[in-house]
């Protein structure tokens, strides 16, 4: 069964809640229709035309970019402009396309989580806390033998995540009772009399800004007329999510040593790097993709290096300036590995639909070095 374009939007939105976007960016459904049924995907960073004659070839229908594919309004679509020509050829082939950009970058499990975890960092942590969010507690009762639709039904919408768990819930058995009255088709009973079912009473937790699509798939996915749920506001405060990431190195090595594992992790052409090479490192901050706004943050938090990307040439001056040590590992590198960890996060959690979640093979810096 191939599973709806709106349903895989939910999934990625449950990792990257559109909330956690910075206010000039543009994330979401770019092109295409949450109704239009997927079958494969491509995920990339870029929508380039190289990407798009991929997904095509591929067989793909919606392609997932980190980078949206418009980022400034439009005053016009011009076919014989690259943007236009672009366009064009989703259109004609059917593809559609979903951007995740700073909000994934904010992500508990995002670009800088995964840049962390890359470049082995143990006790990671969010550098720049912008967010935390904020939750719900939802109850039902579902008859017996429609938990387990009604469960997948409100996790793959957003529900039941908790840290790094997803499906969480709980569930506890008693009977329901209900009399259906004049005018009413019930599911289970009949017209004027009381009925007692086996039901189980399900909860779970929903993130503020999963509410009204949990709330959508548990009334669908439900058999009966009237849905019984209660919601509760919790006081529980989430983890902080935000820009960047800190955390420790097994052990302490020069920053040269460091810089040339950053290369060799990453498999970046080149690292420009500013810095005393002989220095000792062992805090390391990290920012996938340009993240010199982050740098004094980093120097407060006690990092001894940051590891980003697009550092020009008064920044790192600045940086110097500091004390804290940068290792540019260039855009593209720092921010590449989100594409394999999206594939493999995509394929768990659509499992049990017949859709494929490729990696695209066509990206590569848009330099090379001499």
């Amino acid at each position: 069964m191939a599973a709806k374009c709106g349903e895989i939007i939910a999934i990625m939105e449950a990792l990257a809640p559109p909330e956690l976007a910075a206010e000039w960016d543009n994330v979401g459904l770019m092109l295409g229709s949450p109704e239009a049924e997927v079958r494969r995907v491509l995920v990339c960073l870029d929508v380039t035309m190289a990407v798009a004659a991929e997904a095509a070839a591929r067989g793909a229908n919606l392609i997932i970019s980190h980078h949206p594919l418009f980022f400034r309004p439009l005053k016009s679509l011009r076919f014989d402009e690259t943007r236009g020509e672009l366009v064009r050829r989703l259109i004609q082939d059917n593809i559609m396309v979903y951007s995740a950009h700073t909000n994934l970058d904010s992500a508990d499990l995002g670009v800088s989580y995964h840049l962390a975890v890359k470049l082995e960092l143990e006790d990671v942590q969010v550098l720049l806390p912008t967010h935390r969010e904020n939750y719900y507690k939802l109850v039902t009762f579902v008859p017996e033998d429609h938990e387990k639709v009604v469960r997948e039904a409100i996790t793959r919408a957003g529900a039941g995540w908790i840290g790094n768990y997803s499906d969480c819930t709980f569930r506890v058995a008693g009977t329901g009772t209900f009399r259906p009255l004049a005018g009413t088709r019930p599911y289970i009973g009949q017209e004027g009399k009381v009925t007692e079912v086996k039901e189980y009473r399900l909860e779970t937790i929903i993130p503020t800004g999963r509410l009204k699509e949990v709330l959508q798939a548990l009334l669908q996915a439900h058999p009966y007329e009237e849905v019984a749920y209660d919601i509760y506001p919790l006081a529980n405060e989430g983890p902080a999510r935000g820009i960047g990431r800190l955390g420790i190195l097994p052990q302490v090595v020069s920053l040269e040593e460091f810089a040339r594992q950053v290369k060799e992790h990453l498999g970046a052409a080149r690292v420009n790097v500013v810095g005393d090479r002989e220095r000792k490192v062992k805090k390391v901050a990290t920012c996938g993709g340009a993240g010199s706004d982050v740098m004094t943050t980093a120097r407060a938090a006690g990092a001894d290096v940051l590891v980003t990307g697009d550092l020009k040439y008064h920044e790192a001056q600045a940086a110097a300036g500091i004390g804290l040590a940068v290792i540019d590992a260039g855009h593209f590198a720092t921010e590449r590995i989100i594409v394999p960890a999206l594939v493999t996060y995509l394929q768990e959690q659509l499992q049990e639909r017949e859709v494929m979640v490729l990696a695209s093979q066509k990206e590569q810096e848009p330099w090379y070095v001499l």
